[in-house]
């Protein structure tokens, strides 16, 4: 049986909300070297952005800095609930090509899980390594077009 995610996630999440801009995302972003900030609204989660939707639907768009958040926001993204198993969790991460998965309970934001998360565990680095290789791959693939 694998390991629930609620074990391996992240409680202590950095997040913004739609009053932030772009640059004050970016800024976060750095500050605490990370490539992920949930969206909330209160703790209900209605979007993420990643470092590479700063780039694709910010920057390269020539959004400004204090471009809203919802610019390059993910509306509803792909999420778990803490009781999802390790398993599915690199499952969705591999069939999304996503590295990261908010976690919820009752629509409200309580956890990240990243796919290093999933590798740094010896029982989980297959599922883990079989997600990064799918995403990997899509990634390779993505730019040969």
């Amino acid at each position: 049986m694998s390991t629930k995610i609620e074990k391996l996630m992240s409680t202590n999440c950095v997040t913004a909300t739609l009053q932030d801009n772009v640059y004050e995302l970016a800024v976060k972003m750095k500050q605490h070297d990370i490539g992920f900030i949930p969206i909330v609204e209160g703790k209900k989660l209605i979007g993420v952005v990643t470092d590479r939707d700063l780039v694709v639907r910010g920057y390269a768009e020539k959004h400004q800095g204090s471009e809203a958040v919802e610019t390059v926001m993910t509306p509803a993204p792909v999420t778990i609930t803490p009781d999802t198993s390790a398993d599915d969790a690199a499952e969705l991460m591999a069939e999304h090509q996503i590295r990261r998965l908010a976690v919820v309970q009752d629509e409200e934001l309580v956890g990240v899980i990243a796919i290093g998360d999933l590798a740094v565990r010896d029982k989980f680095a297959n599922e883990a390594e079989a997600a990064l290789s799918a995403i990997s791959e899509q990634d390779h693939s993505n730019q040969l077009h």
